[in-house]
């Protein structure tokens, strides 16, 4: 466990109703430390299946390479990831075997077909490399042009979760006119190539930097799905596995304004996020408690 944490198959395709302010309030943002100075792009974040490691992965432009950093942030570990290259690396989580997946699926301009999700066999530091066991291929449902028309940019991706035995992807929208609306897409998690299946069309409240999706994190119990974006947390409730048209959205504010690219539960109440480094301000690991 950290160290730390001992301190305290219908598609909705009309806007979500149910988003909403949420009248829960999480505590204040509080710096946990700062990202080693290599690291500059963090776009990912998961933890062993022991907690004693955070794994994080940058974007586009990166390594191909896992890092592990200890619970004060010094990193532990470099593992390359010997059979596959780092195209847009947006997201990386696990399951609770432990396993970890690599999202390879930024796609900024809406033009990709390569989107993958690259399960490893990466356990703990010790490895010296890693390796892909299991490449699953997708193609968004819905998707007919490469790129679509700028007031129809929602094929992005940057967060997704595992559950069941299927991901579940999240769209960012980078669409002319944002309005905050997102997809949700269910692919298997096995080997093949699949259609995405579209099983929710909602909004988030605000403007880009309020409501452009960036990382996803699901609890233990498989019942809330956090969604991260510049300035709030998103929290999800009431969706079931294969509709997500009943999920009721609580935003909740993080008072700071930064990139913020990654966030997973490190218990049931309490978020772990990482900002990106920019000029003056960033690449941090924040701790976020969310109130019952």
């Amino acid at each position: 466990m950290l160290r730390f944490l001992i301190l305290p198959a219908m598609l909705l395709l009309s806007c979500n109703p149910k988003a909403q302010n949420s009248p829960v309030q999480g505590d204040d943002l509080k710096p946990q430390f700062s990202l080693p100075k290599k690291l500059k792009e963090v776009s990912g974040i998961t933890l062993s299946k022991d907690k004693k490691t955070i794994w994080v992965i940058e974007d586009r432009g990166n390594k191909n390479a896992v890092y592990g950093l200890n619970d004060s942030g010094q990193m532990m570990a470099k593992v390359p990831v010997e059979n596959a290259e780092n195209t847009d690396w947006e997201d990386i989580i696990s399951d609770t075997q432990g396993n970890i997946y690599i999202g390879d699926f930024g796609n900024n301009d809406n033009n990709r077909q390569d989107l993958t999700i690259l399960k490893t066999d990466l356990k703990d530091i010790t490895q010296t490399t890693t390796k892909v066991v299991q490449t699953t291929k997708f193609h968004y449902e819905g998707q007919t042009e490469f790129p679509p028309k700028k007031s129809n940019l929602l094929y992005d991706c940057e967060g997704f979760v595992e559950m069941d035995g299927n991901f579940y992807l999240f769209t960012k929208n980078r669409s002319k006119g944002f309005d905050g609306t997102f997809l949700v897409f269910k692919v298997p998690n096995k080997e093949g190539d699949f259609e995405a299946k579209l099983i929710g069309k909602l909004k988030l409240e605000g403007g880009y930097n309020d409501a452009a999706i960036t990382s996803a994190t699901i609890n233990s119990t498989k019942d809330k799905i956090v969604l991260l974006t510049h300035k709030n947390v998103h929290v999800l409730t009431g969706f079931n596995a294969d509709d997500f048209s009943t999920a009721k959205i609580n935003k909740i504010p993080l008072h700071h304004n930064s990139q913020k690219e990654a966030i997973v539960f490190l218990n049931d109440q309490t978020l772990m996020i990482a900002d990106e480094k920019g000029k003056d301000e960033g690449g941090n690991v924040y701790q976020f408690s969310l109130k019952p």
